[in-house]
């Protein structure tokens, strides 16, 4: 620590500025982890869950006015405004450090600055980078030791060399003598989680919840490392990574991009139902990706742990998850049972009686409030998981053979289908998204197009993402070992409004059909949108009333597919002249096919 000037300077600036009563550096060591938990216990914030059910776990309630990541006070404060592009929120660096820095000041009066050594990836990783992340949060601690490496030995990896800066307040400075609340944050208005891409620093003040606290998640995992990744040559990606080992033993990765809500954890930790194949999982949200020396796209889980969402993960959904958070666990938002323990909805077994809500009062079935909110979430070692797989560690990374994109779609998009080359691919991955009816969300019914899963995560312009995806394709060491490019629609509905797909473990039968397209042992039917399966090559067997849906499972509809491109049209609008020609020459080459 002490040869790396520039991190203690920084840490020295930050305490002057935010005057908490003392600095603690942290080690990642288990007393400390410990003391820090009962601590919280002792001061109200935390439960000890019950050591027989769930041995070594703790239960929060978070503020009610803290519960998610908050969009619209999330900001990208590039140099120039057209930088961030039309899908970010812009603020002038300049002027949003006046803001925070009057905001800062004093902000960690009667706390402790705890300063968290922590590497996104792997120790001594080449696809790793390092962060350092100042907080006055014990609950942050205790949730970045899970989700990274984090602690002593990062310190000893970094030396003198670069890292980046992430500072954290909850808002909330403590007079003497001042009771501290359960759950300390500042009002929503006052909250800000702040990006300055030019210079690879996160500023976050006012929330104490998930991505807005933990810095190494969507911060920097994502909106910054984006950005270095487009000036490096690499891809930091919302993906999932998983292996997939065919009956004849032979194994490949993919990696998986799909909006919230969509199934991504239950796909990376997939439990297949036909004999004989098996799903191991590396990552469950993010992948970042850099070629090999062989030419091949190789990528590394910056993660250490599942932030996962709660509500609805079952034994029967998800028995992997349910599994990976049965101990060493914190859960934030959940019910709590009378014995302590929790429970949410969807967890597969009636509520018990006496349950206390993530508000704090008795559940009452009557008055129709959850006893979980929608967001609860457990934080989980991932080497927990008993499909993690063997190499979700090599520094090295895995090596990528198919990339799927995906999104909610009742209509149009065919269970599967993959694209002619790269450029079609990133074409198909600009275009992804999810049908919304104005009822569910409050938005604008249609299809919210959600490019490449990235549009609250990308730390640039978006026009510009899209084109680093075709420069890679150009850069690549060797295009003929560039991944093949998927789309999967596990949503499709049929007439009576009921799923076509069984989805779930099933889903397995789609996958093995790409996996047989990867290793070219399949043939396929080209369509005006891509190639899709016969339906005789996607296994069924053992699925009752499939067959006769499979005509609709793949169908591709030209009148549909018109309609779809006028409504790409529309998005691409917004990128203006940031818009790759690339992308609007697929979008014409589709609609000449179509035609």
């Amino acid at each position: 620590m002490e040869k790396n000037q520039k991190l203690i300077q920084w840490v020295k600036e930050w305490e002057t500025r935010c005057q908490p009563k003392s600095v603690h550096w942290c080690d990642g060591s288990e007393k400390e982890n410990q003391e820090l938990l009962d601590l919280m216990v002792q001061s109200g914030a935390a439960i000890k869950l019950n050591e027989e059910k769930r041995p070594n776990s703790y239960y929060f309630q978070s503020d009610p006015s803290d519960v998610a990541r908050v969009e619209n006070r999330t900001f990208i404060c590039s140099e120039k405004e057209e930088d961030a592009g039309p899908t970010n929120n812009w603020c002038a660096p300049a002027e949003m450090k006046e803001i925070l820095t009057g905001y800062f000041d004093g902000s960690m009066k009667g706390r402790t600055m705890y300063v968290i050594p922590f590497s996104m990836g792997p120790l001594g990783s080449e696809i790793a980078h390092i962060g350092i992340q100042i907080t006055d949060s014990p609950y942050v601690v205790v949730n970045m030791r899970i989700m990274t490496r984090m602690g002593q030995q990062v310190l000893d990896i970094l030396g003198d060399k670069d890292f980046v800066p992430c500072v954290h307040s909850l808002g909330a400075p403590l007079q003497e003598g001042q009771q501290d609340s359960k759950w300390p944050s500042a009002p929503i208005e006052d909250k800000y989680i702040s990006h300055f891409p030019d210079t690879n620093e996160i500023w976050s003040y006012g929330s104490g919840y998930g991505g807005n606290a933990l810095l190494g998640k969507k911060c920097f995992a994502l909106r910054i490392a984006s950005n270095m990744a487009h000036r490096q040559g690499w891809l930091a990606e919302h993906m999932l990574i998983m292996g997939i080992t065919n009956p004849k033993g032979v194994k490949k990765y993919i990696a998986a991009a799909f909006p919230s809500a969509c199934g991504k954890t239950n796909l990376a930790m997939l439990i297949p139902t036909i004999p004989g194949w098996k799903v191991e999982t590396v990552g469950d949200d993010i992948a970042w990706m850099k070629f090999g020396d062989d030419g091949r796209l190789y990528a590394i889980n910056p993660e250490a742990g599942f932030f996962g969402v709660a509500p609805f993960t079952s034994m029967e959904t998800n028995p992997n998850a349910m599994l990976s958070c049965r101990a060493n666990t914190i859960f934030t938002n959940t019910g709590l049972t009378p014995d302590n323990d929790i429970w949410w909805e969807g967890i597969g077994y009636d509520i018990p009686e006496g349950t206390i809500t993530w508000t704090n009062e008795k559940y009452d079935a009557a008055n129709r409030k959850p006893a979980a909110h929608p967001n609860a979430r457990f934080t989980a070692p991932a080497y927990q998981c008993p499909a993690i797989d063997k190499d979700w560690e090599n520094p090295k990374g895995v090596p990528i053979s198919a990339i799927l994109f995906g999104g909610r779609r009742p209509g149009t998009l065919p269970l599967i289908y993959q694209s002619f080359d790269w450029n079609h691919g990133v074409f198909m991955g600009s275009i992804a998204g999810s049908e919304v009816t104005a009822a569910a969300i409050g938005l604008k019914a249609g299809v919210r197009r959600d490019p490449f899963a990235m549009l609250p995560f990308c730390g640039y312009h978006m026009g510009d993402y899209f084109a680093h995806w075709v420069k890679t394709g150009v850069t690549a060491p060797d295009s003929s070992k560039l991944p093949k490019i998927f789309n999967v629609n596990w949503f499709r509905k049929g007439s009576d409004g009921k799923f076509l797909w069984p989805g779930y473990g099933d889903n397995i039968r789609a996958l093995a059909w790409i996996f047989d397209r990867v290793e070219g042992t399949v043939d396929a039917v080209q369509t005006p949108i891509g190639f899709i399966p016969k339906k005789e090559d996607i296994n069924i067997a053992g699925l009752d009333g499939i067959e006769s849906k499979m005509d609709e499972i793949l169908k591709v509809d030209a009148n549909e597919w018109v309609a779809e491109c006028d409504l790409i049209a529309e998005n691409y609008g917004q990128f203006g002249d940031r818009l790759p020609k690339e992308m609007t020459e697929q979008l014409e080459k589709l609609k000449a096919r179509l035609a």
